[in-house]
């Protein structure tokens, strides 16, 4: 197992050499290791000396603290700071980038469903209008209602493939029975009760 307050140990003093600044010699003393944990030296602060972090987290004292602590393991490490100087404080940011992954993945799952829905509706709509351009004679009833006998079957179809019906993937759904009901010449508020009644929602 990897040692890393002998890194450290070792580490320190060259990098001491190689900035300036007060501030900087401040934080690198008040540092200590925890643990390295998978390529990574996670280097603590204490909760007093938070202010000081900032300058271990300066691109070129973390590249000089990398390169230095590298060359000492004998393998690539990063570095990582964290508040804090104990294995439990540790575990408790590990437990926090666990749950802040938590949350990126669900946020990107939302979004990638929305963008699906979007999408589909998105379709469906084109649909519409490619449709109705090929209708010949669109000022004849008998026309225009065989397109919306055409048009609400296709809408009520993607609206029972359709497994959200959050909000956006609502006003999507809204869209294309506004334009299915422009195109029709049919108040919007039948078309609607027409293709839910064929999606098995009336």
């Amino acid at each position: 197992m990897v040692d890393a307050a002998a890194i450290w140990k070792t580490t320190l003093p060259t990098v001491l050499n190689g900035v300036t600044g007060r501030g900087v010699w401040a934080a690198l003393n008040a540092a200590r290791a925890i643990a390295v944990d998978e390529g990574v030296l996670v280097l603590g602060v204490p909760t007093a000396d938070q202010e000081l972090a900032g300058h271990l987290r300066m691109p070129t004292t973390q590249r000089l603290i990398e390169v230095t602590a590298s060359r000492n393991a004998g393998s690539n490490l990063r570095v990582r700071i964290i508040e804090g100087t104990t294995e439990e404080d540790y575990e408790r940011a590990k437990r926090r980038d666990a749950e802040r992954r938590r949350l990126q993945q669900a946020e990107m799952t939302k979004l990638r469903a929305e963008m699906e829905a979007k999408t589909s509706w998105e379709t469906v709509y084109e649909q519409l209008s490619r449709r109705y351009a090929a209708v010949t004679n669109k000022s004849l009833p008998q026309n225009r209602a065989r397109f919306f006998e055409e048009g609400a079957e296709l809408v009520a179809e993607a609206r029972k493939g359709m497994e959200r019906h959050d909000e956006l993937s609502e006003r999507n759904f809204a869209r294309c029975l506004e334009r299915l009901a422009q195109y029709a010449d049919i108040p919007s508020t039948i078309v609607a009760a027409e293709v839910l009644r064929r999606a098995g929602e009336l």
